[in-house]
C-alpha cells in the first residue's frame, strides 16, 4: 500500500525537477545564440539560400554593403601571412616529363589555369624536397597534357590510375591517410572523367578543379573550386568607368545547356540587354565580344556545358560585375571572398526576371558592386612566376585552409 513519500524522495523529486529546468535552461540560451549568430553571419549561408519571392530579391539581391570583398579581412590577411611563412607542398619526382607528367601544356586559352599551377608550384617558395616536412603531396599529372595526345578517355583513366597507384606502392605517405592530405589539379572538361578509375582518389583526396558542380561529386568543404582564366586577356582591365557602362546586361555564347537556350530565347530580341545566341563573330570587327564588356553594367554568366566558364572571370577583368546564373556552382574562393560584394547570384529560373532584378539595382548598389570587381581583380590573374594574392596564391591559401582539417 502505497503510504506518503518520505523527505528524501521529495527531495530526489525537486533535485530531478531543478536539474531537468536546468537542462532546458541551456537548452534554450544554446539555441538563442545560435539563432543570433545565424543572423549576423549571412555570409556563411549558402548562396542558394536567397528568398524565394523574385520582387524581393529585386529589391535586395542578397547585395551586402561595406567596403571589403572579403568575409574578414583581418581573418584572411593574418592567415595569409602564416601560409607564406610555413605551408609546404611536396611534389611527387616520378613521371616522364615528355610525356604526361611534371609540366604543363600550354599557358594560354581556357585552359590555362591548369598550366599556370603546375608552372607556379615549381616557381613558388610553397615547394619541399622533404616529404616529412610537408603539409600536403601534390600529385601531378596533367589531364589537359594527356588529352592534348589524343588518348582516348578509357586510355587515359587506366594511366592515371597506374601512375597514382604506383605513387601509393612505392610511398608510404598515400597511404596513412588513403590519399586525404594529397591534391591534385584539372582545369579540363575531361579531369573529373579521368579519375573515373580511382573513386577513393575523388572521394578522399582535395579536387582542385575548374567544374565545381554539386551534382558530380563537387565536395565544397574538401575539393577547392580553380578559377578558369583565358588568358592571356585581349585587353587592359576594366574599372572606374561607370559612366561608360551604358548597356544594362550582356551575353553572347554557345547554346550548349538548357540554361543558355531559355536565355537566348527570352531575352535576344530585347532592347535593353544584348544577348545574342551565338558567339560575335570575328567577321564583324576585332575584339567587338571584348570591347562589349567594357559598355556593359551586368554581364551574364549561365553555366555552360560545365558549370564553369571563363566568362566569370572574362567580366572582372573588364570591369563588368558579373551575374551568376547557376543552381549548381560553388564560386572560387567563396570562403574568402565574400561574391555577394561584386556580383549578382541568381538561381536559373530567375532568368524569366532577368531584367526587372537588374534594373532594381540602385545606382549606389552598382558603384558599389563595380567596385568591388576591381578590388578582386588581382585575384583572378595568373602571373609567372607569381605575384602576392594572384589566381596561384588564392588556391594555395584554399589548400592551406583545408589542410588544417586532415589529421594522422
Amino acid at each position: 500500500m502505497a503510504g506518503k513519500p518520505t523527505t528524501s524522495s521529495l527531495t530526489s523529486q525537486l533535485s530531478l525537477q531543478k536539474g531537468l529546468l536546468t537542462l532546458a535552461a541551456i537548452a534554450l540560451i544554446s539555441f538563442t545564440v545560435l539563432s543570433i549568430r545565424s543572423l549576423q553571419n549571412p555570409q556563411q549561408r549558402s548562396f542558394n539560400e536567397i528568398p524565394a519571392d523574385p520582387i524581393q530579391r529585386g529589391g535586395r539581391l542578397g547585395f551586402s554593403g561595406g567596403d571589403s570583398i572579403y568575409h574578414s579581412r583581418e581573418v584572411f590577411e593574418r592567415g595569409y601571412e602564416e601560409m607564406e611563412r610555413g605551408f609546404r607542398v611536396f611534389v611527387y619526382p616520378d613521371g616522364d616529363p615528355k610525356t604526361y607528367y611534371q609540366t604543363p601544356r600550354k599557358l594560354t586559352g581556357k585552359y590555362a589555369s591548369e598550366g599556370y599551377f603546375f608552372q607556379n608550384i615549381r616557381e613558388s617558395r610553397f615547394v619541399t624536397d622533404d616529404p616529412e616536412a610537408a603539409h600536403l603531396f601534390f600529385v601531378p599529372i596533367s589531364c589537359h597534357k594527356i588529352r592534348g595526345k589524343g588518348i582516348s578517355y578509357g586510355n587515359m583513366t587506366i594511366i592515371v590510375q597506374n601512375y597514382v597507384e604506383g605513387l601509393a606502392r612505392k610511398y608510404p605517405y598515400w597511404n596513412r591517410t588513403l590519399g586525404a592530405d594529397h591534391f591534385f589539379v584539372t582545369c579540363h572538361d575531361v579531369g573529373v572523367r579521368a579519375f573515373e578509375g580511382l573513386p577513393y582518389l575523388v572521394k578522399n583526396s582535395i579536387r582542385v578543379v575548374c567544374s565545381p558542380s554539386y551534382n558530380v561529386g563537387f565536395i565544397p568543404h574538401k575539393d577547392v573550386a580553380l578559377p578558369q582564366v583565358l588568358q592571356p586577356f585581349a585587353l587592359p582591365a576594366g574599372g572606374n568607368d561607370v559612366e561608360n557602362r551604358t548597356v544594362l546586361g550582356f551575353w553572347a555564347g554557345h547554346r550548349n545547356s538548357k540554361i543558355r537556350v531559355i536565355l537566348a530565347r527570352v531575352w535576344e530580341n530585347d532592347t535593353e540587354l544584348a544577348i545574342s545566341n551565338n558567339r560575335i563573330n570575328r567577321a564583324i570587327g576585332e575584339l567587338v565580344y571584348q570591347k562589349q564588356f567594357y559598355r556593359t553594367k551586368f554581364c551574364i554568366c549561365p553555366g555552360g556545358s560545365q558549370v564553369n566558364s571563363a566568362r566569370i572571370t572574362d567580366s572582372i577583368h573588364y570591369g563588368c560585375v558579373p551575374v551568376i546564373l547557376s543552381d549548381y556552382y560553388d564560386l572560387p574562393f567563396n570562403d574568402i571572398l565574400n561574391w555577394k560584394k561584386f556580383s549578382l547570384i541568381l538561381k536559373e529560373n530567375d532568368v524569366y526576371q532577368l531584367k526587372s532584378i537588374l534594373k532594381a539595382v540602385t545606382d549606389e548598389q552598382f558603384i558599389a558592386l563595380h567596385k568591388g570587381v576591381a578590388e578582386a581583380q588581382k585575384h583572378f590573374q595568373w602571373s609567372s612566376p607569381p605575384v602576392r594574392y594572384d589566381a596561384f596564391h588564392m588556391v594555395m591559401y584554399d589548400l592551406w585552409l583545408r589542410h588544417h582539417v586532415i589529421k594522422y
